[in-house]
Order: C-alpha cells, then sequence, then structure tokens
C-alpha cells in the first residue's frame, strides 16, 4: 500500500469513526459530560488509537467533543448562558439562510415540508419529533447557496441538540404552537414572503430560546 492510500484509507476510518461517535451524541446515547473511553471504542469498532485519536479531533472541530490534553475525551456540555448565546446567534443567522434558500426552493421541496409537518403534528414520540423537525427546516435552507452560513447553523444545531430533547422531554403541551409557526412558515415560503417567513422564524427560535432558559435543570448532569 502506498503512502497515499494508506493515508486515505486512514481518513476515511476516522471519519467512519467520528460518524458513529457523533450519531450517539446526537440520538441522546451519549450525554453532555460523558466520558468517551478511547480504548473502548477501539475494540468495539476494531480499529487502532490512531484513527479514534483523529475522529475525536475531528468531533472536537464539530463542538461535539471536547479534548483535555493527558486526560481524555468527553462529550461537550453546555451551561444555561453557552445555550442562550447560541439561540441568540441562530435566531440571527438562520433567517439570512432562509431568505438565502426561499427563491431557489421549488414547490416540491415545499410540499415536502407541509408532509413533513403534517407527521410532526401526529407525532408523540420525542426522538421521532427531533428528527422529523430537523428535516422540516434543513428542507427549508435546501435551496441555499451558502454552504460556509449552513456550515455555521448545523454546528449549532448539533450542539444544543441535547437540550432541545431534554426540553422536549418535559412534554409536549405547546405542540400545538410548533405546529401553528411550522404551518406559518409554509404558507409564507410557499407564497415567497421572505419578509414574513423570516419573522416567524426568527420568533419560532426565540420561543425555544426563552423556554430553555426557564428550565436551568436541564443543564445539570
Amino acid at each position: 500500500m502506498t503512502e497515499t492510500s494508506s493515508s486515505t484509507t486512514s481518513r476515511v476510518a476516522s471519519q467512519r469513526i467520528a460518524d458513529v461517535i457523533a450519531d450517539r451524541i446526537l440520538g441522546g446515547q451519549l450525554t453532555p459530560g460523558a466520558r468517551i473511553i478511547q480504548d473502548e471504542i477501539a475494540e468495539e469498532l476494531k480499529a487502532s488509537r490512531l484513527p479514534v485519536r483523529e475522529a475525536l479531533r475531528i468531533l472536537e472541530s464539530r463542538g461535539l467533543v471536547t479534548l483535555r490534553a493527558n486526560a481524555g475525551a468527553w462529550v461537550a456540555r453546555m451551561d444555561p448562558h453557552d445555550c442562550e448565546l447560541s439561540y441568540t446567534i441562530r435566531e440571527r443567522i438562520e433567517p439570512l439562510l432562509l431568505a438565502e434558500s426561499i427563491p431557489r426552493l421549488d414547490d416540491r421541496a415545499i410540499d415536502s415540508m407541509a408532509a413533513i409537518q403534517q407527521e410532526i403534528s401526529r407525532c408523540t414520540d420525542v426522538e421521532q419529533f427531533l428528527v422529523l423537525d430537523r428535516q422540516f427546516h434543513w428542507m427549508s435552507y435546501s435551496g441555499h447557496k451558502a454552504p460556509h452560513l449552513a456550515t455555521m447553523i448545523e454546528r449549532l444545531w448539533d450542539t444544543t441538540q441535547p437540550y432541545r430533547r431534554a426540553f422536549a422531554k418535559l412534554g409536549r403541551g405547546e405542540a400545538w404552537i410548533i405546529d401553528a409557526e411550522h404551518d406559518l412558515l409554509v404558507e409564507s415560503i410557499r407564497s415567497r414572503d421572505i419578509e414574513t417567513a423570516s419573522s416567524v422564524l426568527k420568533t419560532h427560535i426565540q420561543r425555544t430560546k426563552v423556554k430553555l432558559t426557564q428550565h436551568p435543570e436541564l443543564f445539570k448532569n
């Protein structure tokens, strides 16, 4: 095997391991503050320590893992201030991505949003709701031509995911509000009303931020 092919194989292995760990973090199997034992990961995934270490560096760059020199790796955690700041950034930049996307969204994408929202309105499972909600919003962004902005927003979604999950598990007593906001978002996008769509999205994000700040116990591990 040449040096180039060996390097490529190592990168592929590292990315594969990073994807597995990321799925466990975003799926709730690994919670904020949980220790990640490199030897256990290497043994489970039948890999050497080197691609595992590189995978953890990849996840650190995504904000999902915290690495401490000579101490190991942990699932990244937030305090209420960190989370509030992340949502404040989201409410300012996500409407920009939406405005960038709307002119290029075709009717099939908008119809998909409406269909996903119908599933959300019938959903009673938190994990399914989180998946559908993410699909709904990222479908609305699918027309964008701003990859750097999308990457920033995806990172904010990923790093706040454990706290959205914890909040959702408190109960979906306000599900009707989410449904109403989603319906209004679909309607304004379908009519190409960028100003209204952006305003609805900003309010949607702000409301979640306010609710999270009312529950500091969600940030205690």
